[in-house]
């Protein structure tokens, strides 16, 4: 049974039993917290991220949360627990892992970017195997390394409840890759997974050639991000074959790896016949003017069921980004395209300024904006994009459309 809306008193009365001193940021956001009338009927996300603050913050160390959890321990309408960008480490993934065995109603945790380490990622993952409450969590950027990862792949062949988990950025290795896609055969619960930029030390792409393995029997995964993977060709074409026998994954990210038009070939094809895939990534590889068209050629002809593509810095110039222009007259579910960092000539300029002009992309679903100097058209970059708010969320709620927002939010599960 949860307690009456009064958290910043029940924190204060915590921080004297406990002799431990306020955090004024924690205090701050809790008596916030108390204002919100609908705090028992909605739920609420305590949003205690140390990064986004125009004044610098007190950020959340390991003795500041053993208070917090204290506190909401009885607290069942705070649903949400953002403490992004803090100062947390084993020891605090501990009183995490605490928490989350003997609470029942989180459903969001974020804690990427805090210092946790391999002991803590376990601690982590074993809490995971009973409780049933947690939906999203978002590990990012902590370096558990591969060991760490293996515990989490090893909870998910247990834990039937998660559907969002998030590794980016956590020094994964091989081992870790393929005992994750082992372990999504047999998950049927997971729906987003983030396994960007692990390490590798082979350049025999077997962790592709595992995860097309994982792609072929499940059913369930809707989006999956495999950028700065060292992909090539090979990996590519492993990927597409395991696609055409897929039907529900809806978001592929295959950004920063090593992807030439020889590969994008293979996702033409694949594109020509799958009309499940919804938003592809292939920012910062090297497709050129050829892959461009490739894939300009599939999107003009067969494909109608792909909303986003972006293609940035990819090394492409007026004659791909043009055809891919051409593509979108008529080509009418393609909404977003994200094009910056190509070689944006004349040509360019005037087929996106038209595409603009005329309605048939709005200026909210791509990351160029014309102008004009002295009656020539120009294209200027906007903040817009696929990984928007991957590692930085404002406070203030970001209105955006789906497909163009962060990491992990194409998924109709609320984060709250």
């Amino acid at each position: 049974m949860s307690v009456l809306p009064d958290l910043h008193l029940h924190y204060v009365q915590t921080c004297q039993n406990l002799s431990q001193p306020e955090n004024p940021f924690i205090a701050r956001v809790l008596q916030e917290a108390d204002k919100n009338d609908e705090i028992t009927t909605k739920g609420i996300t305590l949003k205690l991220a140390g990064n986004n603050h125009l004044v610098p913050v007190p950020r959340v160390t390991d003795d500041d949360l053993g208070v917090l959890v204290s506190v909401l321990g009885q607290a069942a309408f705070v649903t949400g627990l953002d403490l992004a960008y803090n100062l947390l480490t084993d020891a605090g993934a501990k009183t995490m892992a605490t928490f989350l065995q003997e609470n029942s109603t989180l459903r969001y945790l974020n804690l990427m970017f805090n210092d946790i380490g391999t002991s803590g990622a376990e601690l982590i993952a074993r809490a995971l195997h009973n409780n049933q409450s947690l939906v999203h969590l978002r590990m990012t950027g902590n370096k558990i390394g591969n060991q760490g990862g293996m515990f989490f792949a090893s909870m998910l062949k247990i834990n039937s409840t998660l559907e969002k988990l998030d590794l980016g950025d956590c020094d994964l290795g091989l081992k870790c890759l393929i005992a994750t896609a082992i372990a999504l055969t047999q998950n049927k619960s997971l729906k987003a997974i983030n396994l960007n930029r692990p390490l590798l030390f082979n350049q025999q792409e077997e962790n592709t050639v595992h995860i097309a393995r994982m792609l072929r029997s499940n059913s369930s995964l809707v989006e999956l991000h495999l950028g700065k993977h060292e992909m090539k060709n090979f990996g590519v074409e492993q990927l597409c074959e395991a696609l055409y026998e897929n039907s529900s994954l809806r978001y592929l990210d295959l950004s920063c790896n090593n992807i030439i038009c020889d590969g994008v070939k293979f996702l033409g094809e694949l594109l020509k016949k799958n009309q499940t895939l919804a938003i592809l990534d292939l920012g910062a590889n090297r497709i050129e003017d050829v892959g461009a068209i490739y894939l300009s050629e599939a999107l003009a002809t067969q494909n109608k069921g792909l909303r986003a593509l972006s293609i940035v810095s990819n090394n492409i110039t007026g004659e791909g980004l043009v055809a891919l222009a051409e593509a979108m007259q008529s080509n009418m579910t393609l909404s977003h395209i994200y094009i910056w960092g190509n070689k944006l000539d004349k040509n360019t300029c005037m087929a996106f300024s038209s595409l603009i002009e005329v309605g048939r992309l709005e200026l909210g679903c791509t990351d160029v904006a014309p102008y004009e100097v002295d009656g020539e058209v120009f294209l200027a970059e906007q903040s817009h994009g696929l990984g928007k708010h991957r590692y930085w969320t404002p406070r203030c709620a970001a209105v955006a459309p789906g497909a163009a927002n962060a990491s992990l939010q194409i998924l109709t599960v609320s984060e709250y």
